[in-house]
């Protein structure tokens, strides 16, 4: 389907605004936050095509819309497209850090504090798994829910068992809920990308989380990681 600027900033905002509230979205929300240089009347129309087309969902009837896998597909497509700007990390590895596992530990230590996912990094030569975050990951409303933990602990023990099945390289995977090659995963995303640590040590990190997750910061960072690997 042909989507049109205006319905790419619309989806933009309720992305962006369902992933800092998790709440829906409602078109009187918009209306007050935002200037589309629409009428409210113009900004249902929109949400409603947006809807028809599958990018955003309507849990109830008298509800506003959050995104479906679609609509956090186009998102994050978007942001895949631009020359994103570089984060500062270059602090997260000041001083001496006395050999290659507590260099991992530290940098799987501070990519969860900085995305508030839970971050996981393979060291494919060892075939040894790092894990931190899950203080930070059981914070988001969703983990409030016996049911979602279980899945959420299904699909960080398929996704160790499996990683080396998914072939992953330098680019930067994101796969968004069903998208996921496993079970039980719908509500949750994970961001990939493997890199090359002092030593020539070949490293896969990820982040996984609610599919609600800050794909623009996690993203940012991910790239921003590898590059940083690159020159060091």
């Amino acid at each position: 389907m042909y989507i049109t600027e205006r319905q790419k900033t619309i989806l933009s905002s309720i992305v962006d605004e369902y992933i800092n509230s998790a709440q829906p979205v409602s078109s009187k929300f918009l209306e007050k936050k935002y200037d589309f240089g629409i009428c409210p009347a113009s900004i249902r129309i929109e949400m409603q095509k947006l809807t028809d087309a599958g990018f955003l969902l309507q849990p109830h009837t008298s509800a506003g819309r959050i995104p479906s896998d679609k609509g956090y597909r186009f998102f994050v497509d978007e942001l895949l497209k631009k020359e994103m700007e570089g984060l500062e990390l270059e602090d997260w590895f000041t001083g001496e850090i006395d050999g290659t596992i507590k260099f991992i530990q530290l940098l799987t230590k501070n990519l969860a504090l900085a995305s508030q996912s839970l971050a996981l990094s393979y060291f494919e030569k060892e075939k040894i798994f790092w894990k931190e975050g899950w203080e930070e990951i059981l914070r988001k409303p969703e983990f409030k829910e016996e049911d979602y933990i279980i899945n959420f602990t299904e699909l960080l023990a398929s996704f160790e068992k499996n990683i080396e099945d998914l072939k992953l390289n330098s680019e930067i995977k994101v796969y968004i809920g069903r998208e996921n090659p496993f079970k039980k995963t719908k509500d949750f995303s994970i961001i990939s990308s493997k890199c090359c640590l002092p030593g020539d040590c070949q490293t896969i990190i990820s982040l996984l989380g609610p599919k609600r997750m800050d794909y623009d910061r996690n993203i940012g960072l991910i790239n921003s990681l590898t590059r940083l690997l690159s020159n060091t």
